[in-house]
């Protein structure tokens, strides 16, 4: 950016000066001074070199999938006229085995019951976000609700695909946080080490029209120490 070369200029000049004035003070004659020894480059190591390859993995991972949400239309295509409670609500309705009074997080789908035009106390669906992750030029949604009784959150994305509200993304977790970076997500979930963290980054992938996971990190955020006792499940509220 030419405009902001003279102000560069003038600034370095200025520091040079000051540096001049500083080392002149000093009585230090100005000549370089080593640094220490430089560490030796050591290239990768290969190791195993003849062992076969796997073809398959050893456990499947989520690689990322998508369907239609039944039941739920998109007005104008416009994601935004879509109403958040209607769409936690049918996937309750097409989960029965997760939702139902014996499953897994029964106590949600009670809750929903306090889900007005604006939410509710007990409601446990959270704010929703409007971002484009999948390149497509137009607002994305994304949702969270609460997975009662558990300490886990549902986080899903949907997007338009043809008039049709397409989920293509679901993940449960136990999360910390969640932040939007450019057109990824960024999932932090608790380790089971205290001083440490779980962060999962998923990214569109437009050959599987879904968004996959592209990195999975265990980070350090302070102090360690092995925990003694599990994290409880059950939420108490």
């Amino acid at each position: 950016m030419p405009a902001r070369r003279p102000f560069r200029t003038a600034l370095v000049a200025g520091a040079v000066a000051l540096l001049a004035t500083v080392v002149a003070g000093c009585g230090d004659s100005g000549g370089l001074r080593a640094a220490g020894a430089t560490p030796t480059a050591v290239s990768p190591m290969k190791l195993w070199p003849d062992l076969r390859p796997a073809a398959s993995p050893a456990w499947p991972y989520d690689e990322g999938s998508s369907h239609t949400v039944k039941g739920i239309t998109v007005p104008g295509d416009d994601i935004r006229k879509v109403d958040p409670v209607a769409v936690v609500r049918a996937e309750i309705a097409a989960d029965p085995a997760d939702y139902g009074s014996k499953g897994a997080y029964h106590e949600t789908a009670t809750r929903m019951a306090e889900c007005g035009a604006s939410g509710g106390a007990g409601c446990p669906l959270l704010t929703p976000y409007y971002r484009d992750l999948t390149g497509g030029g137009q607002d994305d949604l994304t949702l969270g609700f609460r997975l009662y009784p558990t300490n886990q959150t549902a986080l899903r994305v949907y997007t338009v695909e043809k008039h049709r509200l397409v989920q293509v993304l679901d993940d449960n977790d136990a999360i910390i946080g969640v932040e939007l970076a450019g057109r990824a997500v960024i999932v932090r979930s608790p380790a089971g080490i205290t001083g440490y963290e779980y962060r999962t980054t998923w990214a569109w992938d437009p050959d599987q029209k879904a968004m996959v996971f592209t990195r999975d990190e265990f980070l350090r955020t302070g102090r360690a120490r092995h925990s003694r006792t599990p994290a409880p499940v059950a939420s108490k509220r």
